[in-house]
């Protein structure tokens, strides 16, 4: 490794605004941070889980009678036979 072109790696520790305090390394002093493993949704279940079926409905209503609905082949008109002359 090269001199002097590596930054100083120190301990450091990161804290949360819920308390939480983590000790270890890093290039930077004192991280503070918003949210952490401890008080973020995802991590401690209480998570709020997207409406996807009101998001489906929402779109239906908004895009309805705008997208003609595909007609299937038996329903479908025939097309006109070309005639041999």
């Amino acid at each position: 490794m090269k001199d002097k072109i590596h930054p100083e790696y120190k301990e450091t520790t990161i804290a949360c605004v819920c308390g939480e305090v983590v000790h270890t390394r890093s290039t930077k002093q004192n991280i503070h941070v918003d949210i952490c493993s401890k008080c973020h949704p995802f991590f401690t279940g209480k998570q709020k889980l997207l409406d996807s079926a009101g998001r489906l409905e929402k779109f239906a209503k908004r895009y309805a009678g705008k997208v003609k609905p595909k007609v299937k082949a038996e329903e479908a008109p025939e097309a006109p036979k070309a005639e041999k002359s």
